[in-house]
């Protein structure tokens, strides 16, 4: 959850905030003697097992403070640390300043049942221990209309994107996630927009690791079925402007050719001899049907200049493709998203082709049974080049009814697209390529940024996992050019080069953190060789296990469940501690960012 605005002037490298041992202490300062105060540090005790930041945005964690500021007074600041510090910039002074102002207010009527409603949105289970008679410690309001977990909820529960950042973004994409019923949905109706508009850039580009990058991006949404991930057919409303006015061009060829072709075949003894056969136009067109051979993809891109989007709600559409014989163009699919040249051959002409600066960009969703179709085993460097979503699952039924009942969501994505159509004639009649570009003191807080969370994921992960954290850092930087392309919209300036705001960087990087957490999610659930399954989630499963809080004691006590000898437990603890993975807060005492 994101408490505050970021000021890169104000950042420093490596930077851990002081906690302060007694607002955060795991022995509650809660009287057991008062069943509300045991119920309320029941909870906390919970989210603490669980490592989870209850309050996913600022509106939130504002009436978390509300909540515990009305039912325990100054007692309840011990809890709000407890509560706050699972967000990963958490401050102590910035927690008592918001605790402070909770006290103040008067009149907010925000209840201790805000409590248990983040926290049972969260994953956490509400439910009373065995010895007591109800099953739900305070009913939930009616209002906010969430139901009680279920056997089939999922065992997950991933965070979505900072609220704070929906504010910030440029005009068209605030117009875009204006139109969610929920977090998850606001998360990926945002992704899907970014991917699907990334093919759409090619006149824009900027230089990373000294290599040209274009904003292609490639995304997929997993959840289970019925999660509502077929919402992201709306993003491709946004593109289907310049896919039509791209088919229609490639019409007007078409009937160009047929009646030169009428002609030509018209002509007789002399006149045919010097005559030129005409050549057949280039099929052109946006979005590519991923059902196709590794030939016909290439040649559909080479016909496209390099340019296209594959867009299939069906994840396994893909994997099938690249089971089949002659559909299987993963290789190639992989070359596409570093611009690498891609060559084929051309069985009609026995031509061979060379297909240079390949600009695709891919959207795809389905079960996370599909995504273990379509990426075998972890170590395929296709995992690494998606962007993994991975959709919670809210039981709640969503009015049907609600909305503008004059305008549908087609027609008004159809409007969205109009308008992103005009900033793609804008950006295309533009004769000299924009570069992109991050300023120098951008660079310094990406490069801090991803060292050190290379560092903690190489660790929790394994080797296999570097090259996601690297090229998420290459998706960092495309969606920022993005993100900074579309801010011309808004301010109608075309300037070259085009330098990306702290606006823009931040909302790249406060999604990417996001992300990141997503794809190991991802990463834990593909398949892997019997024999090393175990020992390469080992770390995980202990980690997971420590409470925010432990010693040495708990430690040993978590390994010992897992079967991990004391002496390697004590060896994998000052380990997470080299890397920055929990922190030896004191002597004894330990802490998990």
């Amino acid at each position: 959850m994101s408490k505050k605005k970021f000021d890169i002037n104000q950042w420093t490298p490596m930077q851990t905030n002081a906690l302060v041992k007694s607002s955060i202490s795991s022995k509650s300062s809660i009287s057991s003697n008062n069943n509300l105060e045991d119920d309320i540090n029941s909870i906390i005790e919970k989210v603490e097992s669980a490592c989870i930041d209850i309050a996913p945005n600022y509106a939130d964690w504002r009436n978390l403070g509300f909540a515990l500021a009305d039912s325990l007074g100054e007692q309840g600041r011990a809890c709000f640390h407890r509560l706050s510090r699972f967000y990963q910039s958490y401050d102590t002074t910035e927690t008592d300043k918001q605790f402070d102002n909770c006290l103040k207010a008067k009149g907010h009527g925000v209840s201790i049942k805000t409590l248990f409603f983040l926290a049972q949105q969260a994953g956490i289970d509400i439910a009373k221990a065995p010895n007591n008679k109800t099953t739900s410690p305070y009913p939930l309001n009616q209002d906010m209309g969430e139901m009680e977990d279920s056997e089939d909820a999922p065992p997950v529960n991933l965070p979505t994107f900072p609220a704070e950042i929906y504010n910030e973004l440029p005009s068209l994409l605030q117009k875009v996630t204006d139109k969610s019923v929920s977090h998850e949905d606001r998360d990926i109706l945002l992704l899907g927009s970014l991917v699907s508009m990334s093919a759409c850039l090619s006149n824009v580009y900027g230089i990373y690791a000294e290599r040209t990058v274009y904003a292609n991006l490639f995304l997929f949404v997993t959840a289970q079925a019925s999660a509502g991930k077929g919402r992201l057919t709306l993003c491709r409303k946004l593109v289907e402007p310049i896919h039509k006015s791209l088919r229609q061009q490639s019409q007007n060829l078409q009937d160009q050719y047929q009646m030169q072709l009428t002609e030509y075949g018209s002509l007789k003894g002399e006149d045919r001899v010097g005559a030129e056969k005409p050549q057949e136009p280039p099929l052109k067109m946006l979005i590519i049907p991923a059902n196709n051979s590794s030939t016909g993809l290439f040649q559909l891109l080479n016909e496209n200049d390099g340019k296209g989007l594959l867009f299939e709600t069906e994840g396994d559409t893909l994997a099938q493709t690249f089971k089949s014989e002659h559909g299987n163009y993963s290789d190639g699919f992989r070359k596409a998203f570093h611009h690498e040249t891609i060559s084929y051959n051309r069985r009609k002409d026995r031509e061979f082709v060379e297909l240079e600066t390949p600009r695709l960009s891919a959207l795809l969703s389905g079960t996370p049974k599909q995504v273990a179709s379509l990426i075998p085993n972890a170590e395929n460097g296709l995992f690494s080049r998606f962007i993994f979503y991975h959709m919670n699952i809210h039981p709640v039924w969503n009015d049907v009814f609600a909305g503008d009942n004059n305008q549908t969501l087609d027609e008004y994505f159809d409007k969205l697209g109009r308008e992103f159509f005009e900033l793609h004639n804008i950006l295309q009649s533009n004769l000299n390529p924009i570069r992109f570009s991050f300023t120098v003191a951008q660079q310094y807080v990406f490069n801090q940024y991803f060292a050190q969370t290379q560092n903690q994921y190489c660790h929790l992960c394994g080797l296999d996992y570097i090259g996601t954290v690297r090229r998420l850092g290459l998706i960092t930087f495309r969606m920022a050019m993005i993100l900074s392309a579309l801010r011309i919209m808004d301010h109608g300036t075309l300037a070259n080069p085009l330098i990306c705001s702290n606006t823009d960087f931040n909302i790249a990087l406060e999604i990417v953190k996001i992300l990141i957490q997503h794809a190991a999610h991802v990463y834990q659930q593909l398949p892997t060789e019997p024999q090393l399954k175990n020992s390469k989630n080992l770390k995980q499963q202990f980690l997971d296990s420590l409470p925010a809080e432990f010693n040495r004691q708990t430690y040993l006590e978590s390994a010992q469940k897992l079967n991990i000898p004391p002496k390697t437990a004590e060896k994998d603890i000052a380990r997470f501690v080299k890397n920055g993975v929990i922190y030896h807060f004191a002597q004894n005492t330990y802490i998990k960012p």
